[in-house]
């Protein structure tokens, strides 16, 4: 599924064309610059509170040099929720076009994760309390229109197949 629309961030636009994907292979790696989690402990979504936003969302962050996408996933997963990553697979990725024609990619995973111990605190500090809820209710902490719908129901879809 592809789908385009726009979004503001702090007064200017951007561009977003969203696509389903099973593999990140294809896209030009210097431009990937972000990997989220859409994480579940069991049947629940996991979700973070912080961020430059300073609300609800997923769990993710920036791709370090010489990590590969796993990589940062489990690592920013085990740094912001104190959650270990047991498998994972990608739903698809988000390509954000800035008004001077820039672009960056970020990259989407569905993942099944335990706690490693209780959440404390993010070291890096951006993000400061996690929870888990209902994957339906997540338009009560995050609206991302129809990308964040479809990045909700294909973790739903994607999620069985992990736990095989």
């Amino acid at each position: 599924m592809k789908i385009n629309a726009t979004m503001q961030l702090m007064g200017t636009t951007y561009r977003l064309h969203y696509e389903d994907a099973d593999s990140f292979d294809d896209l030009p790696r210097a431009q990937c610059r972000q990997v989220y989690g859409v994480c579940f402990v069991g049947d629940k979504l996991v979700i973070g509170f912080g961020g430059h936003k300073h609300g609800w969302g997923l769990i993710g962050g920036t791709i370090e040099p010489g990590e590969s996408f796993e990589q940062t996933l489990r690592r920013e997963i085990q740094e912001e929720a104190n959650l270990q990553v047991v498998a994972a697979r990608p739903i698809g990725y988000q390509r954000v076009t800035d008004p001077q024609g820039g672009v960056v990619y970020q990259l989407r995973y569905v993942c099944s994760v335990e706690p490693i111990g209780p959440f404390v605190a993010d070291p890096a500090g951006s993000v400061t309390g996690i929870k888990l809820i209902d994957p339906h209710d997540y338009r009560r902490y995050f609206d991302w229109g129809e990308i964040g719908e479809r990045l909700i129901n294909r973790a739903l879809e994607l999620r069985p197949k992990l736990l095989h």
